[in-house]
C-alpha cells in the first residue's frame, strides 16, 4: 500500500470518529444546555405571576414558556423572514397570557407556533407546555402525561427530574420535572414537556452540509499536504538507492529540518561509517595478502633448503657414506628457523586479534628464562656461542600471558644467536628492585646495530644491513612482536649498546604485588 494512500486512511480512520465524538459532545452540551435554560425560565415564570395564574384554574393552566419562543417573538427582536418584531400591531396572541403562544380555537391542548415561525436553518422551534402536579404528583390536569419513578425521584433528590424517550414516529420527547420553591398547593411541581420532531439535530446528525463539507475539505487538505512529503521521501529512496549501488560513494543529499531530513542525515553518517569500515576492511585485507605472500616465501625458503639437506643425508646413508657435521647443522639450522618462524606468525596473529586475545595470568620469569635458555641450546651449541644467565634466588612473579612474553624474550635470544661471532656470548641477566620493579636484560657480544637503524628496528619487516647480509632469509617479524608484546603488557622496551660491543635489549616492569 502506498504511504499517501495509508496516510489518507489513517486520516480518515482518526477523523471521521473525532467528528461523530464531537457530534456526541454537542448533543450532550446542547441538551444540558437546554434543560437549564427551561429550568430557569419556567422558575422565572411561575414566581412573576405563573403561581397565581396555575393555582386560580390548574385544571386548564398550560404555557409555553417565554425562553422557547422563537427570537422574532421577543421584544425588540426583528423576525429573519421579515416577520414584525414583538410588539408589532398584531400584538399579543388571543386568549393567551403574557408570555403564552397562541392556541387553536376551541382547543385547550398545548399552545403551538404560528403558522411559517422557523429557527435557524429553516426548522420550526417546538414549544415546550407546562402542566402543574401537586405533592402527591396528582394532575391538575387531565391531559397532563403519567410520571414515572425516575422522574419523580429525581424532583424529590435534586429538584429536577429530566426523562428523554423517543416515539414511534422518530420524535424526541423531553420531560422535566421541576419542584417549586414553594410547599403545597396544585401546582407544587411543574412538568415541562418538549417534543423535537424526527428531523431534528437533537435526534440525529446536523445536516450534512453543516459537518461533511468541512471534514471533505480537511481531509483533502491533508490529502494534498502529503503530496510533497510523498515526493521526498520517494527522492530520499532513489538517493539511498543509489548510493548502495555507487558503493556507497555517492552522497545522500535530502535537505531540510524535518524528519525527512533527520533520516537523511542518519542514512548519510552510515554511509560514512560503512565507507570507513569498507576502506578498513580493504586495509586488512591487503595487508593479509601481503602477510600471506610474504610468510610463503618466507616459509618456502628454509623449506626448500631443509628438503635439500635431508635429500643429501638420504643419499649418503643409500651409499654408505658417513654423514658431514655441517650437513647435519644446516638441517638442524633450517629447522628451528621454520619453528621461530612458525611461532612468530601465531603470535602476530594473536597480537592482530587485539588485547581481548590476552590472557593474563602469574608468570615465573625465573622459569621463563630458564626455558628460553634450555630451548635455544640446540642452536648456539653448534655455532659456539655460549648461553648465560643471571637471576635472583627466589622466584619473579609478574602478572601477563605467558606465551607472547616467552616467544618475546625468545625472539631476542634468538636473534643474538643468529648474529652473533662464533665463541660469542648471550646471556639473560633478571634484577629486581625495591620499588617493586623488574628489570630483564638480554646482552649479546655480536657486530651490534649502528645507531640511525637502531631507532627504526621495532618497525615491521625493518632489517638492518648486518641481518640482511648475514641472515638474508629472515622476515624481520622478531622484534616487532617483542614490541608490540612489551606494549600490550604496559612495560617498557629499551634498545642500546651493550658494553661487550653488540645489543642490549631491555625490559622494565612491575612486579607482582607480595600478598598476591
Amino acid at each position: 500500500m502506498k504511504l499517501r494512500l495509508r496516510l489518507a486512511l489513517t486520516a480518515v480512520a482518526v477523523t471521521v470518529p473525532a467528528v461523530f465524538a464531537l457530534v456526541q459532545v454537542e448533543h450532550s452540551v446542547r441538551r444540558r444546555t437546554t434543560d437549564e435554560v427551561i429550568a430557569g425560565s419556567v422558575l422565572t415564570q411561575m414566581q412573576s405571576g405563573g403561581r397565581e395564574r396555575c393555582e386560580a384554574a390548574p385544571d386548564t393552566w398550560m404555557v409555553r414558556t417565554r425562553s422557547q419562543r422563537p427570537p422574532w417573538e421577543r421584544e425588540g427582536v426583528p423576525d429573519l423572514k421579515g416577520g414584525p418584531p414583538s410588539g408589532a400591531p398584531d400584538g399579543p396572541p388571543p386568549g393567551g397570557t403574557p408570555g403564552s403562544g397562541p392556541r387553536e380555537p376551541g382547543s385547550d391542548g398545548p399552545p403551538r407556533s404560528r403558522p411559517g415561525e422557523r429557527g435557524p436553518f429553516g426548522r420550526r422551534l417546538p414549544p415546550v407546555s407546562l402542566f402543574p402536579f401537586d405533592g402527591t404528583f396528582a394532575p391538575g390536569n387531565a391531559q397532563a402525561p403519567a410520571l414515572d419513578d425516575d422522574l419523580r425521584e429525581g424532583a424529590r433528590a435534586d429538584g429536577v427530574g429530566v426523562r428523554r424517550y423517543t416515539k414511534d414516529d422518530g420524535a424526541l420527547v423531553q420531560d422535566l420535572l421541576l419542584r417549586m420553591p414553594w410547599d403545597g398547593g396544585p401546582c407544587e411541581y411543574v412538568l415541562a414537556r418538549r417534543v423535537e420532531p424526527a428531523d431534528s439535530p437533537e435526534v440525529g446528525l446536523p445536516p450534512l452540509y453543516i459537518w461533511g463539507v468541512p471534514t471533505f475539505i480537511l481531509l483533502s487538505a491533508m490529502v494534498v499536504a502529503l503530496g510533497p512529503v510523498v515526493q521526498r521521501l520517494r527522492r530520499l529512496t532513489v538517493e539511498v538507492r543509489a548510493s548502495s549501488g555507487s558503493r556507497y560513494q555517492q552522497p545522500v543529499t535530502v535537505q531540510g529540518h524535518d524528519e525527512i531530513a533527520e533520516l537523511a542525515r542518519a542514512f548519510q553518517e552510515a554511509r560514512e561509517e560503512i565507507q570507513a569500515q569498507m576502506a578498513h576492511q580493504e586495509a586488512r585485507e591487503q595487508t593479509l595478502r601481503e602477510f600471506l605472500a610474504n610468510t610463503t616465501h618466507d616459509v618456502m625458503t628454509p623449506l626448500t633448503v631443509l628438503q635439500g639437506h635431508l635429500a643429501a643425508m638420504q643419499q649418503r646413508l643409500r651409499t654408505g657414506e658417513p654423514l658431514e657435521p655441517t650437513l647435519m647443522h644446516s638441517a638442524m639450522s633450517e629447522a628451528h628457523y621454520m619453528a621461530s618462524l612458525v611461532h612468530n606468525l601465531g603470535a602476530a596473529a594473536r597480537l592482530e586479534a587485539g588485547a581481548p586475545q590476552v590472557q593474563h595470568a602469574p608468570v615465573d620469569l625465573n622459569a621463563l628464562v630458564s626455558r628460553v635458555l634450555g630451548r635455544h641450546q640446540p642452536i648456539a651449541r653448534p655455532q659456539r656461542i655460549a648461553l648465560e644467565s643471571g637471576v635472583p634466588a627466589s622466584p619473579t612473579w609478574v602478572m601477563g600471558d605467558e606465551t607472547l612474553l616467552e616467544q618475546a624474550v625468545s625472539n631476542v635470544v634468538l636473534n643474538g644467536i643468529r648474529y652473533g661471532r662464533l665463541d660469542g656470548h648471550v646471556a639473560v641477566v633478571l634484577e629486581t628492585t625495591r620499588q617493586q620493579t623488574f628489570h630483564l636484560r638480554v646482552i649479546d657480544d655480536g657486530p651490534g646495530i649502528p645507531e640511525e637503524e637502531r631507532s627504526r628496528l621495532l618497525e615491521r619487516r625493518f632489517r638492518g644491513n648486518a641481518a640482511r647480509t648475514r641472515d638474508p632469509q629472515g622476515q624481520g617479524l622478531g622484534l616487532h612482536i617483542v614490541h608490540n608484546v612489551v606494549e600490550l603488557h604496559g612495560w617498557k622496551l629499551t634498545l642500546a649498546p651493550s658494553e661487550y660491543g653488540g645489543l642490549e635489549v631491555g625490559f622494565t616492569g612491575p612486579l607482582m604485588p607480595p600478598q598476591a
